[in-house]
């Protein structure tokens, strides 16, 4: 019996669970503390879960993510201030993706901004970073429009891979060809009244929907009935999202990393000014001395964050990311690595309990993503 029917609650441990929580129990699932929250971070196993996803389709609860709401007049200018990427020329039910930033240019979060018109702006950040951005985005509104944390008032499921179109057309009589990559739209589906967008966190074609919390119980019930359809836990989020070059906030981004080092410099519209944008277009032109690169591991074993990287004796950078890759199967990371080392095809060692393993620097894309509809 599900007992969080209406909102995020606190548990005795003091971790927040999502209202999806006892169904991931139920379902056998081994729950960890993730950014504040009770999460499942898988199901049966990773790999499993991952290939679901890359074969078929799978839903995550997402519900710790975090949701910030602008209106009122000027909300596009504040939004347009505190965010890298182009605000103004967003249409009516559009998404950007980009980050705030401190003044020295380095990362406040990475989000996603939709736009329903331009007195209106939902902004999806991450479930660590929900107080401090909501504080950051107030601290800096000199205008004439709200900010709102809706994150406790809202749940979220994600349906993701290459039969997701299918299945949510199973439930749902809107024309889904027409919600194109990054674009969303308010429509009843499940017989429930959703905000659906069409992206994800995984490299697939896919799916996130945010509705209430009653809503999204039904809604997960009902697709953990279908055949195609398996529940996907965190930890093939991460791969998932890692084999498709996607960064995750504390490893490719933080308060020490900036865009241009991290190569996101699609997110940033350096044709205006906001906060931070002097420091990262001065970077951009004069080049960073470090930047994220991907490495594959030509010996035995697996790299994982925190693991040093050495070009001869001397440190040069550090794992952001790593893992041995389900869908390439081999050993890869992302890397922050100081220049010149960052060539691809340079030769590094990795340094893993006492231990040099060689590595070869090259593309940080190890798979190539499907994110459009087919």
């Amino acid at each position: 019996m599900v007992k969080y029917d209406t909102i995020k609650v606190i548990g005795g441990n003091g971790l927040k669970k999502t209202v999806l929580h006892d169904h991931h129990v139920e379902a056998g699932a081994k729950m960890v503390d993730f950014a504040g929250f009770h999460m499942p971070i898988q199901y049966t196993s990773i790999k499993d879960e991952h290939v679901q996803v890359r074969e078929k389709a799978g839903i995550f609860d997402v519900s710790h993510m975090g949701e910030i709401e602008i209106t009122g007049k000027e909300a596009q200018y504040l939004v347009d201030k505190v965010f890298t990427n182009n605000v103004l020329e967003m249409k009516d039910l559009q998404i950007n993706y980009g980050m705030m930033l401190y003044d020295n240019g380095t990362v406040v979060d990475d989000l996603l901004v939709y736009k329903y018109h331009d007195e209106h702006f939902l902004l999806v950040v991450n479930a660590s970073n929900i107080v401090k951005d909501f504080e950051w985005i107030n601290d800096h509104n000199d205008f004439d429009c709200t900010v709102f944390n809706i994150s406790d008032e809202i749940s979220e499921i994600a349906l993701q891979g290459p039969l997701a179109e299918k299945v949510l057309s199973e439930f749902t009589d809107y024309e889904l060809n027409k919600l194109t990559f990054f674009t969303f739209d308010r429509f009843n589906a499940f017989n429930e009244s959703c905000l659906i967008s069409r992206t994800g966190y995984t490299g697939e074609d896919g799916f996130e929907i945010y509705a209430s919390h009653a809503s999204i119980i039904k809604i997960w019930e009902t697709l953990m009935k279908h055949d195609d359809i398996l529940p996907i836990g965190l930890g093939a989020r991460d791969t998932l999202r890692f084999e498709a070059a996607l960064p995750l906030y504390g490893n490719e981004l933080s308060d020490s990393i900036t865009p241009v080092e991290a190569g996101l410099n699609f997110a940033v519209d350096y044709n205006k000014d906001f906060i931070g944008s002097e420091v990262v277009k001065k970077q951009k032109v004069n080049k960073p001395t470090r930047r994220i690169v991907g490495l594959t591991l030509n010996d035995k074993g697996i790299l994982r964050h925190g693991y040093d990287v050495y070009h001869e004796d001397q440190k040069i950078g550090v794992i952001t990311t790593g893992y041995k890759s389900p869908s390439v199967s081999e050993a890869v990371a992302m890397a922050m690595i100081d220049k010149p080392y960052d060539k691809i095809g340079t030769n590094v060692t990795i340094e893993v309990r006492n231990k040099r393993l060689k590595a070869t620097v090259r593309n940080k894309k190890f798979y190539q993503k499907n994110t459009q509809a087919k």
